[in-house]
């Protein structure tokens, strides 16, 4: 197992947007376990690369029993449906706020080998990839609520036990380095069994 700490609320990396994966290679495989072993570990429905102060448009995700992920996901909406709940982010642990969200969502990206892979999701699912994928542009779920509510988010945010306002940020060098290449098996498109 490879879990990583995640990085929290105030530091500067979650608020950065992340760059487009160009080299599909052998240390984004190991970014990938990495973002699945910490996101499983820590009970998370996503976790993506910025959370673990790596800059890459990568996140798994763990909803309704289908672990996986997606390499520099792009987002479509096939409708204007909406869906209102709670919504939390291992960013900002035991904190839970209504948060607005398309009810559907398709997004299509690449699996960690370079192939074209896509995500149709409804429900939690579509919470989750837009979550995510938010993560990759530096913005927060807090940063999708409405003045009132964000007010008691922030609120909540500096009573949390967690949270030390003047303390510097997590600094980690990442592991994740530019390396070789493999190709795909057919019968593992992402890469899991790798």
């Amino acid at each position: 197992m490879t879990v990583q700490p995640i990085r929290l609320f105030g530091d500067p990396v979650l608020r950065t947007a992340a760059e487009p994966v160009v080299d599909f290679d052998k240390e984004l495989r190991k970014l990938v376990k990495d973002l699945t072993d910490t996101m499983l570990e820590e009970g998370g429905a996503g976790l993506a690369a910025p959370q673990l102060g790596v800059g890459l448009r990568v996140f798994a995700f763990d909803v309704d029993d289908v672990v996986g992920y997606l390499v520099n996901p792009v987002l479509s909406f096939p409708d204007e449906e909406e869906q209102d709940g709670p919504e939390g982010c291992l960013s900002i642990p035991g904190l839970y706020f209504d948060t607005k969200r398309r009810l559907n969502v398709a997004a299509k990206g690449f699996n960690a080998y370079g192939d074209p892979v896509q995500i149709v999701g409804t429900g939690l699912m579509s919470r989750c990839v837009q979550h995510e994928t938010d993560h990759l542009d530096g913005v927060l779920f807090v940063d999708r609520l409405d003045a009132q509510a964000r007010k008691e988010a922030m609120k909540a945010i500096r009573q949390a036990d967690w949270y030390d306002e003047g303390a510097p940020p997590t600094v980690k060098l990442s592991p994740h380095v530019p390396g070789g290449a493999l190709l795909p098996s057919a019968g593992d498109p992402f890469g899991l069994g790798r």
